[in-house]
């Protein structure tokens, strides 16, 4: 028989694993080219993962919630399943999901790298289950103690963060938790860990509500976190007077959308602004590998944007530098409300170069943003306030009523220089300042 292996997909730079959610087939399950096999998750979205081949799922390697390493075989699809008993076994054809042709390659992980042995056991445990186990204290003891609900009993994240809840909660009789040995270390490591000889429970005191976080903030809290510890932050600030470009937008907002049909907001005002400076301080549009410093020729801006469970995603506006503020403002308008309706796609989060997030749409005067990894940099522009300002005249200094705004940069400082930050932002202020009010649409 014809033997075809379904991988985790390549889901874009810097994702290196994805949780499977739910598996639309099961063993023995007929399955056709392009229909859904799985639905998967990751820090930036969750997709469904299509079938490379027309057969029966031959077997399935992985259970619901397990997290599995980019590369990974996930599902084995017999092709011949019809054909009979006597047919020539083939070696197996690895063949991955192709979600968009620019899907960046990454480094697969190999397949006997996903699961892990326990030290003096014999039970097999992922490297998110050993890492659980580590920061929350489990021995190995425990670990072997756990009930599996995987497959062939193997522990998933789901039951071994029931057991810490359990754990916490008393109903773990304390001799399994004393008597235990050593936390077992990270997946890579495997050297045990030491931990208190007893585990405290936190205690609440007062009038609290407790609420489990949902996958997408543990994911978006752990990204984070990996982030300022991977770059070392600097944040830079600025301000621009944007009155120009205020005026300018309150009297073309309404041609806008008339002649263009989309509602003409100011984030792509600032995208436009954004690219103009990229193309010339280029050294902002990179990112690090090791000591390899990789500038990106196209500048594909992020924009974060708010989901209506109140997390925050970053589509993509691809190859910004080409396109004009029609063009910018469609692709702005359709991916927020793509966002909005849970409608965006794996490619729409991929490979950003820089990203814009605006504090201001919550009435933040201005933020100190964390950088969105891989990149390098991240602006924040923040709420647009009337203020009585100095300005030059001809006539000499006077007061005025201007709109004013903030600007701040977070950047990595092991590639971005005090130096190139300011200049860079301060470059982007002046391009919002010195927007042209005669200029059309």
């Amino acid at each position: 028989m014809a033997i075809v292996e379904l991988v985790m997909p390549k889901m874009g730079e810097s994702i290196m694993e994805a949780t499977i959610l739910r598996w639309h087939k099961k063993p023995g399950d007929h399955v056709k080219v392009d229909e859904t096999v799985l639905e998967i998750a990751t820090d930036k979205v969750d997709s469904e993962v299509p079938s490379i081949a027309e057969g029966e799922i031959a077997e399935i390697l992985f259970s619901e919630n397990d997290v599995v390493p980019v590369g990974t075989v996930i599902a084995r699809i017999n092709t011949n399943a019809e054909a009979g008993a006597d047919t020539a076994p083939a070696a197996p054809v690895t063949t991955e999901p192709k979600f968009t042709a620019a899907s960046v390659p990454m480094a697969a992980v190999p397949a006997e790298a996903a699961p892990a042995p326990a030290a003096g056991g014999t039970r097999f445990y992922s490297p998110l289950v050993l890492t659980i186990a580590q920061q929350e204290g489990v021995s190995f003891a425990e670990l072997e103690k756990i009930h599996g609900s995987g497959t062939e009993g193997r522990v998933t994240k789901k039951d071994i963060l029931q057991y810490v809840t359990n754990r916490k909660e008393g109903k773990v009789p304390a001799e399994v938790i004393t008597s235990a040995a050593p936390a077992p270390a990270a997946a890579a490591a495997q050297r045990p860990a030491a931990t208190p000889a007893t585990v405290v429970s936190p205690t609440y005191s007062g009038n609290v509500e407790i609420i489990e976080m949902d996958r997408m903030r543990k994911l978006i809290a752990n990204h984070m976190v990996m982030s300022k510890q991977v770059s070392p932050h600097v944040t830079s600030f600025a301000e621009a007077d944007v009155t120009n470009m205020v005026k300018w937008r309150d009297r073309m907002k309404g041609e806008f959308e008339k002649r263009e049909g989309e509602k003409l907001t100011f984030t792509p005002l600032f995208i436009e602004a954004i690219v103009k400076c990229i193309k010339r301080f280029p050294l902002i549009n990179c990112s690090l590998d090791g000591d390899k410093i990789i500038i990106k020729k196209d500048i594909n801006v992020g924009m974060a944007t708010a989901l209506p469970s109140g997390n925050l995603i970053v589509p993509v506006i691809k190859y910004a530098d080409q396109l004009n503020l029609v063009g910018i403002t469609k692709q702005v308008n359709g991916l927020a409300n793509a966002a909005r309706n849970n409608k965006l796609k794996p490619e729409d989060t991929q490979n950003g170069t820089f990203t814009l997030t605006n504090v201001g749409t919550f009435g933040s005067l201005m933020g100190t943003p964390i950088i969105n990894q891989p990149q390098v940099a991240i602006l924040a522009v923040g709420a647009i306030k009337k203020r009585p300002v100095v300005i030059e005249t001809e006539q000499g200094d006077s007061i005025a009523i201007r709109h004013m705004m903030y600007l701040s940069m977070s950047y990595d400082h092991r590639i971005v220089d005090g130096s190139l930050g300011a200049t860079f932002l301060t470059a982007v202020a002046q391009e919002l300042e010195n927007f042209d009010p005669k200029r059309g649409i």
